[in-house]
């Protein structure tokens, strides 16, 4: 019997490993937290693999090869962003065998309590420190990082071009007015925790989420990164509302969603 072998995902794409959010959907893994694969003119970056990214690359389908990646983005160091960093460097590097790749971080996921283990940080070709508003490259991908979030930790988003197409990823935060402006682009992948707002808990619900979208007036909106109340007003519900509301295209990303843009 012959066992058949499906073909890796190719072409330019952003793959959804997980959409967990914050802390009892990750630890229940109510939904999957992977982190995000994007794959741009045969770069292929990994976003804020948290735990069982290794294991989300083997099981997607078609497969995700981890010695593949030609970098690592964390926007945080939170654990459902960042525990999975140092099996991802090892794989990305072959074992360590093979120096390659780059590593971003934030500041704070490095030095006395890093997130990063100190014999993993020689693996890749470098790691380098993200600050706020500055531009990164890693191969074809180029991106930039936003203000400084309102969280716990040092916390950036992101913003980079998929062909014709801008994508902005809204990681966890505060809401607050600036947000609006670093994040207008075509396609904005939003982290909503709450389906209601929880006062002195930086995170976005579903209300900042709706004030954001209508702001900046996206093509398409992408919820993910649900909390547990978010599970509980099932968010492709809540999109769907949005999308009647704004009249703007809004979908609850789901693990394993492919967004192509070949």
């Amino acid at each position: 019997m012959v066992k058949k072998i499906e073909a890796e995902d190719s072409g330019d794409f952003i793959k959804f490993l997980g959409t967990a959010g914050a802390r009892f959907v990750m630890i229940k893994q109510l939904r999957a937290s992977g982190g995000i694969w994007v794959s741009y003119k045969g770069t292929n970056i990994l976003i804020d693999p948290g735990p069982g990214s290794i294991v989300r690359c083997a099981s997607s389908r078609p497969k995700l090869d981890p010695a593949k990646l030609d970098a690592i983005i964390l926007t945080h160091r939170h654990l459902d962003h960042s525990s999975d960093i140092n099996v991802m460097i090892e794989a990305m590097t072959e074992g360590g065998f093979k120096k390659k790749g780059v590593v971003f971080c934030p500041q704070d996921a490095l030095g006395k309590d890093s997130v990063i283990l100190r014999y993993a940080l020689g693996f890749p070709e470098r790691v380098e420190v993200l600050k706020e508003n500055s531009v990164y490259q890693a191969g074809e991908f180029k991106f930039r990082t936003s203000m400084r979030h309102i969280h716990p930790v040092e916390t950036y988003g992101l913003k980079f071009n998929m062909g014709k197409s801008t994508v902005s990823l809204l990681t966890d935060t505060s809401y607050f007015e600036e947000l609006a402006d670093f994040y207008k682009s075509d396609i904005l992948i939003i982290c909503v925790v709450f389906s209601e707002p929880r006062p002195g808990i930086d995170h976005l619900s579903l209300g900042d989420a709706r004030e954001l979208i209508h702001r900046i007036k996206p093509r398409k909106a992408i919820l993910t990164h649900f909390g547990m109340t978010m599970l509980a007003a099932k968010p492709h519900i809540q999109a769907q509302g949005l999308s009647r509301q704004l009249g703007i295209e809004t979908i609850a990303a789901y693990d394993g969603l492919k967004i192509d843009f070949s």
